[in-house]
């Protein structure tokens, strides 16, 4: 899927160049929320567990608490994000949500302590797939149409460097240690392995077709591509640089999480999420979710994955271990949530 896909399912490959000015930000309160509550639904206990949720249609950024000892799932407030909202990182603190507005061609950053928008800075012409460097902080944004990788300081949000990629780089991922940057080059049908020091490619890596979204495990040692052209997972040994294994999935795998040693990967056209044993590489079941899902994260503990359902609206609740859909609610028009969109520690104060 290309970053400014339409919710009719048709591809555009312009923007809007008005949209790049537009400086209007806003927090709008949650169906059911009154104004006066500045978006919450006040039910007594304040919720610790958030999640980010990107909504591409209506331009907004849900904010949902998420429930993740079982609780009923709710959007506690909105924010206006013009640009096409698709990608989403958090800062190693959890403190700063990162944004990528495609058809703004901005990086948008919102403090969560107050829901603010707080910066909107140029990130080259199509920035699309964002993460965020765990060990430096440094902002990595993927520009699909200058096929490179932007990083950015955190504090000044200067860009500090770009990497030459692949075609139309749109996932990015970061070793625990902060040593190693991936990137999925959907339209060369590789990985790039960057050094984050030196900002020199060390590798590029064979994998499935058009591979999207990625995922590495949490010893930095294997990544997971979601291919959607071909219709599977490839495994890649990092230190290798090679591809080790290939699992089938559903029908246009966008986006892969992990838990419990097992990769849970979103099938949009199939309307489901596809269950992989990691370590026998079986294919444990297919858990039908809602219309085209797309963005998925595990929580920190593995308990459960989260997934944002395009055609649905909806974000839904996976338990892991159960492998059923434990709870869902409705988002704004278009949920993407392409990233690291879970908190699961309270700021300093609660999002509204």
């Amino acid at each position: 899927m290309q970053p400014l896909a339409v919710r009719a399912g048709t591809l555009r490959r312009s923007f809007v160049a008005a949209l790049a000015s537009i400086v209007c930000v806003a927090v709008v309160p949650a169906k059911g929320a009154s104004a006066g509550s500045g978006g919450r639904e006040h039910t007594g206990a304040v919720p610790t567990a958030f999640a980010y949720v990107t909504n591409q249609g209506s331009e907004t950024v849900s904010i949902v608490a998420i429930g993740e000892g079982g609780e009923k799932m709710q959007v506690t407030g909105e924010i206006k994000v013009p640009g096409k909202p698709a990608g989403i990182a958090l800062s190693p603190d959890r403190r700063t949500v990162y944004v990528t507005a495609p058809e703004a061609k901005e990086l948008v950053v919102i403090d969560r302590a107050t829901a603010d928008v707080r910066a909107r800075v140029r990130a080259g012409e199509g920035p699309l797939g964002i993460a965020v460097n765990p060990v430096t902080g440094d902002v990595l944004v993927a520009d699909w149409y200058e096929h490179k990788l932007l990083v950015l300081d955190a504090t000044t949000l200067a860009v500090k460097g770009a990497v030459k990629t692949g075609q139309s780089p749109s996932g990015i991922a970061v070793t625990p240690d902060g040593g190693r940057i991936l990137t999925t080059d959907r339209d060369s049908n590789q990985v790039s392995i960057i050094d984050a020091k030196s900002l020199a490619v060390v590798a590029t890596v064979p994998v499935g077709e058009r591979p999207f979204g990625i995922a590495i495990d949490a010893d930095g040692q294997r990544a997971y591509t979601a291919n959607v052209k071909s219709n599977d997972v490839s495994v890649i040994d990092i230190a290798t640089a090679r591809t080790v294994a290939t699992y089938k999935v559903g029908r246009r795998p966008y986006a892969v999480a992990l838990a419990r040693g097992r990769a849970f990967v979103t099938d949009q056209y199939s309307a489901t999420v596809t269950v992989i044993d990691l370590t026998s590489g079986e294919k444990l079941t297919s858990i039908p979710v809602g219309e085209h899902p797309e963005g998925i994260w595990s929580t920190a503990s593995g308990s459960h994955v989260f997934i944002a359902c395009w055609m649905e609206n909806t974000l839904e609740r996976v338990d892991t271990g159960t492998l059923k859909v434990t709870g869902k609610v409705e988002v704004g028009d278009g949920p993407r949530a392409f990233g690291d969109f879970l908190v699961e520690e309270a700021p300093s104060r609660a999002p509204r």
